[in-house]
This record gives structure tokens, C-alpha cells and sequence, in this order.
């Protein structure tokens, strides 16, 4: 069976995008021993830094210009667990692509070539709502929202929303939205409760019952190229990473019996 494509995306930074898909992919790798590939589609390359890969022949942009093949790009970060990785290379795609025909299908091809050989492929995607984050949405099955719980995040979703659309109604009908992520959670603010009654009000069967708690071990662990299970076991952005792995499988169970 083939992989199934996860995007994980919102316009906004700094919520949590790559912290969810180093740790949910962690996860599932180690706690449920599914096969994961994590796409670092991110110029910053945070992902690639979070688990220390810093020096490699080719990157993700070597992939997508045709220098290489998907497979020439992808490194083992361990049992289950593989990375292609990106560095500030990726921030010339938008402008040596921008003439090309295909575009949108870059990535697309090259995991058309791969696609067998795993159980999950993450894409984290840059906080643009660019070509490179319509190359993710256009390989996708579904896209992943990380939310933080503060005002903005309410109105920040329609961009991502409406990006979904464009590509669903003209590239992927296939396209769907898997639910929302409610991250930097902190059950002592005002704010943070409110935010999250408001989004489950208004998104009742996208959101995701597991909420990631703000702790302070999920901003450590990637200056230590480290997973949160790795860096440390015993903490709350543990638990809760490994609580969205379990309702990540059940969810994705339900959607396929349904027909989605």
C-alpha cells in the first residue's frame, strides 16, 4: 500500500510545524514501528537541524531541480525513522521554478518513485503560502494544522484554508484536511482556554482531542538533535506526542473506512 502524505502546514510561524513533525514521525516510527519519511520543505531547514543533519551531499532542492533522485537525498535518522533533508538552498526554488512548466508537481514525481517504500510521509512546510508550499499540498493526501492557542491563530487559518482550496479545486481534488493541532498549550491562561472552546466551536470534528502543553523540553530538545522521547522521556510534550501518534492512527483508520 502506498505511503500516505501528510502536509504539515499553517502561514503562521513559530507554532509548532516542525517540533509536530519530528515528534509525531518520532512516534510512529518507535511506538507503532510505522515506516516515516520526513520532508524538511522548510528554506530554514529546522527539521534537518533538529536531528543534527547539517552536512550532506544533497538536499531536498537537488531532489526538485533534477540534480538527483528522491532516494540519492534521503538519510536514515534511525529504526523506521528517515529525513530529506533542506538547507537556505531551497529559498532559490520559487525563482528558478517560476517559468518552469509542471511546477506545481515537482515533489510530487520524486515521491512518486518512493512512495512504496513507506508507511507515512511528513512534508513540513515553510510558513509561505508559496510555489513550495503548493508542491507540498499538490503531493498530499492530507494536510496537518498546528494552531497555536492565542487570538491570531483564529484568524490565521483562513489563509491556509483558502491556499487548500486553490489547489484542491485546480491540482488535487483529492486533497483533504486531517484536523487541527492545538500547540504551546497552557491550561493557567485565560487566553489559551478560550482560544481552544472557540476552535473547537467552531472546527467540533477537526480538532484533535491530544493538545500539546507548552514545555520547556520540546524548545530543548532540537539544540540537543534530539526528539522529545530521546531528549527527554519523561515529560509532558512526551506524553502528549505520543498520545497524537495514538489519535493520529485511530483517525487515519476512521478516514479510510469511511472512504475518504
Amino acid at each position: 500500500m502506498p505511503a500516505q502524505i501528510i502536509s504539515i502546514a499553517n502561514q503562521k510561524g513559530g507554532v509548532g510545524k516542525t517540533t509536530t513533525a519530528q515528534n509525531l514521525g518520532c512516534a510512529l516510527a518507535q511506538y507503532h514501528h510505522k515506516r516515516v519519511l520526513l520532508i524538511d520543505l522548510d528554506p530554514q531547514g529546522n527539521l534537518s537541524d533538529s536531528f543534527g543533519i547539517t552536512d550532506f551531499q544533497y538536499s531536498i532542492m537537488s531532489a526538485l531541480d533534477g540534480t538527483c533522485k528522491l532516494h540519492e537525498v534521503i538519510q536514515q535518522v534511525s529504526d523506521n525513522l528517515f529525513l530529506a533533508p533542506a538547507n537556505v538552498e531551497l529559498a532559490t526554488a520559487e525563482i528558478l521554478f517560476v517559468a518552469k512548466m509542471g511546477r506545481e508537481n515537482l515533489l510530487k514525481k520524486q515521491i512518486s518513485d518512493i512512495i512504496n517504500e513507506y508507511d507515512y510521509i511528513f512534508i513540513d512546510c515553510s510558513p509561505s503560502l508559496g510555489l513550495l508550499t503548493v508542491n507540498a499540498f499538490t503531493a498530499s493526501d492530507y494536510i496537518l494544522v498546528p494552531v497555536q492557542a492565542e487570538y491570531h491563530s483564529l484568524t490565521g487559518l483562513k489563509l491556509i484554508f483558502d491556499s487548500m482550496t486553490q489547489v484542491k479545486e485546480n491540482i488535487n481534488e483529492n486533497l483533504e484536511l486531517l484536523g487541527l493541532i492545538i500547540t504551546f498549550f497552557d491550561n493557567r491562561k485565560t487566553l489559551n482556554k478560550d482560544v481552544k472552546t472557540e476552535l473547537k466551536n467552531q472546527f467540533p470534528e477537526l480538532i484533535f482531542n491530544t493538545y500539546i502543553r507548552d514545555n520547556i523540553s520540546l524548545a530543548e530538545a532540537p539544540s540537543q538533535s534530539q526528539s522529545i522521547f530521546d531528549y527527554r522521556c519523561r515529560s509532558y510534550g512526551s506524553d502528549d506526542y505520543k498520545a497524537l501518534a495514538d489519535e493520529f492512527i485511530n483517525r487515519m483508520e476512521i478516514t479510510h473506512a469511511s472512504g475518504k
